[in-house]
């Protein structure tokens, strides 16, 4: 099974030097909790409800006023729409993410892959492996 038989299509995307405020609103909108960002065109890091409520509200910051880029998360992993569905997931559970962007050949986002899409379309020993890799994060505490 492909990728591209199982992503999410008709992706939102947020531009790196987009308004925080407004990224947040299209997340709520859209009822998504993850967007690829870009830059030129290009991806450049992935922006979710957890960096906004981490770095940007729990930070202090003007919604108004911070960009995607000061509070994205800047490394990024993705995976292609013609990359086979378990290797797709072995990015997922190598780098515990939970959401990859999916790229056609021409390296634009055309969809995005979630461990809910695994879920519904894969074996339940591959959606049991991503799952428990994924959940099994260390946090580090930091005291305030």
């Amino acid at each position: 099974m492909l990728v591209e038989e199982v992503m999410t299509k008709g992706i939102r995307i947020a531009e790196a030097d987009e308004k925080i405020a407004h990224a947040a609103k299209k997340m709520r909108t859209q009822n998504i909790g993850a967007l690829p960002v870009i830059d030129n065109h290009k991806l450049v890091g992935m922006l979710t409800d957890r960096d906004i409520a981490i770095r940007a509200v729990g930070a202090n910051k003007d919604l108004s006023e911070t960009t995607v880029r000061d509070v994205m998360s800047e490394e990024c992993f993705w995976c292609s729409a013609s990359e086979d569905l378990e290797d797709a997931v072995r990015i997922m559970e190598q780098n515990r993410v939970r959401r990859l962007p999916v790229m056609n050949k021409q390296q634009e986002i055309i969809g995005m892959l979630s461990l809910e899409d695994v879920a519904l379309y894969a074996p339940a020993s591959l959606t049991g492996e991503v799952l428990k890799a994924v959940a099994n994060r260390e946090y580090e505490i930091v005291a305030t």
